[in-house]
């Protein structure tokens, strides 16, 4: 099994640089097939990325603040949904990156998950708030717990 493990973010927008920050504190992979990489705002690196076969797509990624900043969350993507998004070399969204691994003539892994954190404050700012630095060793052990889960599937 082959599973990339991305963190995604602007470091230079406070707790939106939380993906950077989580794979920085990650072990190292205990399984062969794990990759661990800090793509930062490289959209089109990570596109390029997954246009070889991998069989799942963890994104470590900075969530909207939807009142509980600082809380872990777990959540399946649709990769395979197609989007209008449009490419923007100098940002990353995942939408739009799975647009162009499409339109690159790549297919997307059938599994895609994103750990992420609840964001407090995404302005011009370098480093985490408390709030959020306080979730960065809870989501190394949530990344984890997700590897762990998709290798115990594989062998079933």
């Amino acid at each position: 099994m082959r599973v990339l493990v991305a963190g995604i973010g602007n470091v230079f927008l406070g707790d939106d640089g939380f993906g950077p920050a989580v794979v920085r504190e990650l072990p190292p992979p205990r399984a062969p097939g794990v990759r661990v990489t800090d793509y930062g705002i490289r959209g089109m690196h990570l596109a390029y990325d997954l246009l070889d076969a991998w069989d799942a797509l963890v994104l470590v990624d900075a969530l909207p603040n939807r009142g509980a900043p600082g809380r872990v969350e777990v959540l399946r993507v649709d990769a395979a949904a197609e989007t209008s998004a449009q490419l923007d070399a100098h940002a990353m969204n995942p939408e739009a990156t799975f647009a162009t691994v499409r339109a690159l003539g790549g297919t997307l892994p059938p599994t895609t998950l994103v750990v992420g954190c609840q964001v407090e404050s995404i302005t011009e700012t370098i480093g985490l708030t408390d709030t959020v630095a306080a979730a960065v060793p809870i989501t190394v052990a949530a990344v984890g717990s997700v590897l762990d889960d998709l290798f115990a599937r594989q062998e079933v």
